[in-house]
């Protein structure tokens, strides 16, 4: 009888001990976690920021994250002490880190309208999400590829066929307008038993309207592929390589 309740006993302690040690891991995951992907200390927008704003302005809708060494771009700022006095380029999405390209002395503040349209080009506006658009990161001034996809009829001896061209070339950004920011949805708190993934980052949110500079056959391009096609932005600089251009098709992927 006495052996029983001792081995009891010890059954009890080692379960006590058990759970004491599966609570413990379980705290120390996600630090554990976030230490083994190198966190780097960087400032992300919180709330967005619109162009023109001085940095000395932008605390409040700053906040300091970590985030995993990978995922932290060069430029990414740690802190505003060496860009007071310059104001941000374009809108600032919540999100997005904090990059020094962002900021700008005020005197070379790109505005809307400050482009100068190059003579016999006309401009014309469409919408797109922020993934298609770089990630949003795009401001006047820049120069956009337009790749075009049809799910049919891009090519006449295969009209059932799906396409994708890299249709218009350099097309110049003049301005970059972004939808307003909703107010969050309300979450639910997260439980003792969820751990989150530290890769995880806030995405932009929000769709965005650009408008380039292009010649009036292009514009005709765009215009029917916002109608009846889908786009792709790439950032494509004056110097970008041209390989000629090309049709890709289910057969071109992996080649």
């Amino acid at each position: 009888m006495k052996s029983r309740l001792v081995a009891g006993a010890a059954a009890v302690v080692l379960a006590i001990v058990g759970a004491m040690l599966v609570m413990s891991y379980a705290q120390g995951a996600d630090q554990r976690a976030v230490k083994n992907l190198e966190p780097v200390s960087v400032l992300v927008v919180k709330t967005a920021i619109p162009a023109g704003t001085p940095v000395e302005a932008m605390s409040a809708s700053l906040a300091t994250e970590q985030l995993p060494a990978a995922a932290v771009t060069a430029s990414s700022l740690k802190s505003l002490d060496d860009s007071k006095g310059k104001v941000a380029s374009v809108d600032l999405i919540p999100g997005e880190q904090l990059v020094a390209e962002r900021l700008v002395e005020p005197e070379n503040l790109k505005s809307l309208g400050s482009v100068e349209i190059p003579a016999g080009l006309q401009e014309v506006s469409f919408q797109l999400e922020p993934d298609r658009v770089v990630g949003g990161r795009l401001a006047p001034g820049d120069h956009v590829g337009v790749f075009v996809s049809m799910d049919n009829g891009g090519l006449a001896d295969k009209a059932d066929k799906e396409t994708t061209k890299l249709t218009v070339r350099k097309a110049l950004v003049t301005a970059v307008q972004r939808a307003p920011e909703t107010a969050p949805a309300a979450q639910p708190t997260p439980t003792a038993s969820a751990t989150a993934d530290p890769r995880d980052t806030t995405l932009p949110v929000g769709s965005l309207m650009l408008t380039v500079a292009v010649s009036d056959l292009d514009a005709a391009k765009i215009i029917f592929a916002a109608e009846y096609g889908k786009m792709w932005l790439s950032k494509e600089p004056l110097d970008a390589t041209d390989g000629g251009p090309r049709i890709i098709q289910r057969s071109e992927v992996y080649k």
